[in-house]
């Protein structure tokens, strides 16, 4: 658990160092200290608040336990005794956040979102899905690139590709990994009975040039005209390429830029992050404690999350949770279901460390 006093003395030695002559001559030296100092800082601004608060509640307490304060001042003193609670809760959780953000890489990802089983309304609920996470990620002012797509007729995806890039993405989306489950009259019949369709997601992310270098030897690269639906990509050059990656059979298809060379790109981009997906998997597996703090698996045969428009309502299987707002969710309100994803991580994290 964090320790204020050790905190507050690696603040004070920080801001030493920060202000000799000797650090500004060392300029990664200099940066990585004030990242560290400004980090530091804000947790320190957390526990001040907090232990400010702490003995306003110690006080507010004194008031309502002493019998000679008028009723009515009692009153008053436990109203405010239930806020100032609740903004201690919320320090705690502010606090929490940065202790673990500090622990966790800021990556980029890549999601994949498939059609499963239903054909073209599991189509429509992938459009669906990729709506709800373009919705979250502008709220977020994240920035989303579409690496490739393959069209349904009527509005669906068979697939569809696309890159996150913004602080907290990868902290926020870690969990969308799995089999999502819709139940809903298809939008393709006007009536009638209720259909379960499923569609994939798969959160991938995406390898920094240093971490993953891929020998060109090792890629065999094919390129073919763009086709897709009513016409909208159809050109009549040979921009589309498909990438193998002969070690792994790994195979990615892109065709939604008018440029093979950028299509080229793109497709790399994907080939690299399913491939540093394999290595984690794998060193993951060898590693039992990672095992046991995942919420899930993570893998893209589970079921994760139930959306049943009958009833309104969105379950996420994991961790028993069920909100019934689904219009809501489906427009990016995802924060209540990913905040209690990251609270069940993160007690699960304690319980690994025997701090629960």
């Amino acid at each position: 658990m964090i320790n204020p006093e050790k905190l507050k003395k690696e603040y004070d030695k920080i801001a030493q160092q920060l202000s000799s002559e000797d650090i500004l001559k060392n300029r990664d030296k200099y940066a990585r200290l004030a990242k560290r100092f400004s980090y530091l800082e804000k947790i320190i601004k957390l526990l001040d608040s907090r232990d400010k608060c702490l003995k306003e509640k110690e006080h507010l307490g004194d008031i309502i336990s002493d019998t000679k304060e008028e009723r009515q001042m009692r009153d008053l003193a436990q109203e405010e005794l239930l806020e100032v609670e609740k903004k201690i809760e919320d320090i705690h959780e502010k606090i929490e956040d940065k202790i673990f953000e500090a622990d966790e890489p800021q990556r980029d990802i890549i999601i994949e979102i498939r059609a499963a089983a239903g054909g073209e309304e599991a189509a429509l609920f992938s459009a669906s899905l990729f709506k709800m996470y373009s919705r979250y990620a502008e709220k977020n002012r994240w920035k989303l690139e579409v690496l490739s797509s393959n069209h349904t007729g009527i509005g669906g995806f068979k697939e569809i590709i696309f890159s996150l890039r913004g602080k907290g993405a990868y902290r926020h989306l870690k969990f969308e990994s799995g089999v999502h489950r819709v139940q809903r009259v298809p939008v393709t019949e006007s009536g009638g009975r209720t259909h379960t369709s499923t569609v994939t997601v798969a959160v991938l992310v995406e390898p920094k040039e240093v971490e993953l270098k891929i020998n060109p030897d090792d890629l065999r690269i094919d390129t073919f005209r763009s086709s897709g639906a009513g016409g909208q990509h159809v050109n009549v050059t040979d921009s589309a390429v498909r990438l193998t990656h002969l070690p792994t059979g790994t195979v990615v298809t892109c065709q939604d830029e008018r440029s093979q060379i950028k299509n080229r790109a793109k497709a790399l981009r994907v080939i690299k992050a399913r491939i540093m997906e394999k290595m984690l998997r794998e060193e993951a597996k060898k590693i039992t404690q990672i095992r046991r703090v995942q919420v899930g698996t993570g893998d893209r045969s589970e079921k994760i999350r139930t959306y049943n428009f009958a009833e309104r309502r969105v379950t996420d299987h994991r961790i028993n949770l069920t909100i019934y707002r689904l219009e809501a969710i489906l427009e990016g309100e995802l924060d209540e279901i990913i905040k209690e994803l990251i609270k069940e991580e993160r007690k699960k994290i304690y319980e690994t460390k025997g701090l629960a």
